[in-house]
């Protein structure tokens, strides 16, 4: 007979709660974060500085799932424990290939730290990696290198060098294709990144090399990153030599009256030292943190070098393949029907939050508009108060009125969403709905809205690297894919005729590469061509633009570099407020006014209130001309 201790009423615990519990706490305790905000979810895991998400347990846990939990937890807690983001962004390159290759060694060492301190962390992360690549699936049995990751297989080997753990063995064969290119040309930097696993800056300056050595950095910006740290290092060292002198001057009065032993001195001595000294690796404290954290908010792009070939460089193999769509083209109106029927289902749940995040951003716009009438009009709508007089007198003169345009009514806004195979699941799901809340409000309240969305018609290169492979494969050969934009709503119709036509992002296959430079530059010339005063455009995505087929046979940051001029041609030149928001991603190395959500839940909120901020700077606006009567007296 078995004894319960739950009082009457009392709801029976989840059999998963406990471990769920256990891992929460014993993540607070590795990453030293108290206060840290642990979920559990069935969507992929993401970090932010405050909050974590894990994958949910299944319902009858195995020994192996649960270090699989607690490897996902362990990584997490030591990228907030021994990682510092303002340093990491600060030595970063600026290729999108190399970028990949550091943040994930970047990773690597934060998990080596843990691995190498505590066998039962080295040993959830491990079956952590082995889940990760075996649910891949693609990477067990591939024979091309260029099937298999980079940024993957340094990674690995890093792990290697740093804690004599080898590849797991769905990954194995990553590694294995790309092994000895990889000691070929960087054997001797790899040997050398043990001595410097404690030091984040240090080791991020060794990756750098490495990176050289793989030819995927130039070694004159490696040497002009380093300048310019060792001014901001001279500077800041200045700052505090002078700081120092000026209390040794104003604290001569108290010396007399205060005695430090040779023993205490020796030891704050060395207390300085360490502090000055101390390893990326150890725990922060909380200041650290907040001091990371508003490092992270101020930072910017850098700027463009002089000397650093801009957008004309930039061209396609060719475009006879590219394609400007509508999403009703694409497929038939029963599949449209029935995804949009698949999408709504899906979200379901989220419909309420979305919607009344809706209402909020209805109201706060609607409360701007300041609506006003020019009276005594020719021609117009009629007068209700002088229908008396017009019964009495039907010609008589002056007895309408007319609607003055107001610069809040005179507004179109582009929503420009990243259709990349990366955004596939909820990010792509939950984009989709918050596009379709959105336009609804807005049309209610004047505001023309336009969907557009960007992939390409091919995995690896499409008929553009067909032509290529034909024509000898000239150098250099520029884009090598063939591009798909899409329209799902154009501005000026109605959103009732085009509500289904989201749901063409669920359909399997739609989503593959992207290439957000021509995509963004697409987006904005619609809008160059509206005869609307203000226009906004809005971009939804989750990181750079890759393509395998167009980074392969160029510089590796030549999709990234034309995207920065693109938007540094729209930020500086052109009358189109550009807003971006990044979905797991830091997009404000991109973009002067961005912001960067972990949980694509969070995206119909950071929307609205996005859209909110840029109609309430012009809240104070004079509303524009009145419209004249046609037909009116001039």
């Amino acid at each position: 007979m078995s004894i319960s201790n739950r009082k009457p009423g009392e709801r029976k615990e989840s059999p998963t709660e406990p471990l769920k519990r256990s891992v929460a706490g014993c993540m607070r305790a590795l990453a030293k974060k108290p206060d840290l905000e642990v979920t559990f979810a069935s969507d992929r895991p993401a970090l932010m500085s405050d909050k974590a998400r894990l994958p949910e347990p299944p319902r009858r846990l195995t020994g192996q799932d649960v270090s699989i939990l607690r490897g996902n937890a362990d990584a997490m807690a030591l990228r907030l424990a021994c990682h510092d983001g303002a340093t990491h962004r600060r030595l970063a390159p600026e290729g999108q290939a190399a970028r990949a290759v550091f943040d994930a060694v970047e990773q690597a060492r934060v998990e080596a730290i843990g691995a190498r301190r505590m066998a039962g962390v080295a040993s959830n992360l491990s079956a952590m990696l082995e889940d990760r690549y075996h649910r891949a699936a693609k990477y067990e049995d591939i024979t091309d290198r260029a099937d298999a990751p980079i940024e993957d297989a340094v990674a690995l080997m890093v792990r290697e060098r740093l804690t004599g753990l080898k590849a797991p063995p769905a990954a194995a064969k990553i590694v294995d294709l790309w092994r000895d290119h990889i000691e070929e040309r960087a054997g001797k930097s790899l040997d050398g990144l043990a001595g410097s696993i404690e030091n984040q800056r240090a080791f991020a300056r060794s990756i750098r090399d490495l990176l050289v050595s793989l030819d995927m950095d130039d070694q004159s910006a490696l040497d002009r990153d380093e300048d310019e740290e060792n001014e901001d290092e001279n500077q800041q060292t200045e700052n505090q030599e002078q700081s120092e002198g000026e209390s040794e001057e104003q604290s001569q009065g108290e010396r007399a009256e205060v005695e430090v032993t040779d023993d205490a001195s020796q030891d704050m001595d060395e207390g300085a030292q360490e502090a000055a000294d101390a390893p990326s690796g150890e725990l922060p404290d909380e200041a650290d943190e907040v001091d990371s954290e508003e490092a992270s908010d101020a930072w910017r792009p850098p700027p463009a070098r002089p000397n650093e070939p801009r957008g004309p460089d930039y061209k396609p193999f060719t475009a006879r393949f590219d394609e400007i769509i509508l999403a009703e083209e694409l497929c038939d109106a029963d599949e449209l029907t029935r995804l949009r029927a698949y999408l709504d289902k899906q979200l379901a749940h989220l419909q309420g939050v979305v919607g009344r995040l809706a209402n909020r951003l209805q109201r706060r716009l609607l409360a701007q508009q300041n609506r006003a009438w020019e009276f005594d009009l020719e021609e117009g709508a009629l007068d209700p108060a002088r229908l008396p007089r017009i019964v009495m007198d039907p010609y008589q003169p002056l007895s309408f009125k007319m609607e003055k345009d107001t610069n809040f009514r005179d507004t179109v806004v582009s929503l420009l969403i990243d259709n990349s195979g990366s955004m596939r699941g909820r990010p792509i799901t939950v984009a989709a709905t918050c596009a379709d809340i959105l336009a609804r409000t807005l049309e209610r309240c004047g505001v023309k809205v336009e969907i557009l969305g960007f992939t390409t018609r091919a995995w690896k290169g499409g008929q553009s690297r067909e032509s290529w492979l034909q024509s000898g494969k000239p150098p250099n050969p520029g884009r090598l894919n063939d591009l798909r934009h899409i329209v799902y709503k154009q501005a000026d119709a109605p959103w009732r005729r085009a509500r289904r036509n989201l749901g063409l992002m669920m359909r399997e296959g739609l989503l593959k590469e992207n290439i957000d430079g021509e995509a963004l530059d697409w987006a904005h010339k619609r809008l160059l061509a509206r005869p609307e005063q203000r226009r906004i455009l809005m971009v939804i995505s989750d990181g750079a633009p890759v393509d395998d087929s167009t980074l392969s046979v160029n510089p590796g940051n030549y999709l990234e570099r034309h995207l920065r001029w693109v938007i540094e041609e729209i930020e500086t030149r052109s009358p189109v407020e550009l807003i971006a928001i990044g979905i797991g991603h830091d997009v404000t190395r991109y973009y002067r006014r961005a912001v960067t959500i972990v949980d694509a839940e969070e995206l119909g909120g950071v929307m609205t209130e996005k859209l909110a901020e840029l109609f309430e700077e012009n809240a104070g606006a004079a509303s524009a001309a009145p419209r004249r009567a046609a037909g009116g007296r001039r």
